[in-house]
């Protein structure tokens, strides 16, 4: 195989590549989810959605992977109802966390 046909699958599997599911059972997933759902601007969010009468809902996004500083980030979305009110990406240790408005 020459060589740009590998950097071509490098390029085009890195997405699938991103991120190592550790073996931890659901840990990893209830980590990201309690990294964002304890920070206080989604605390306080998430207190006014819920006495609208919105169901709040966490989703880690396991497909959309992102990686940023040579660390691989989980996206998080923060959901009322079918709203998106913001999108976290969280390492799969939980150590690190970027938030996009």
């Amino acid at each position: 195989m020459g060589s740009l046909a590998r950097v071509l699958i490098l390029v085009f599997c890195a997405p699938a590549l991103a991120c190592d599911y550790p073996d931890e059972g659901n840990m990893p997933l209830r980590r990201a989810v309690s990294k964002v759902r304890h920070l206080p601007e989604t605390e306080a969010w998430a207190k006014q959605a819920q006495a609208a009468g919105a169901v709040v809902h966490y989703a880690v996004l396991l497909d959309r992977p992102r990686t940023q500083h040579g660390r691989c980030y989980w996206p998080v979305e923060v959901r009322a109802g079918e709203t998106v009110w913001r999108r976290f990406y969280v390492t799969p240790d939980g150590k690190h966390l970027i938030s996009k408005g």
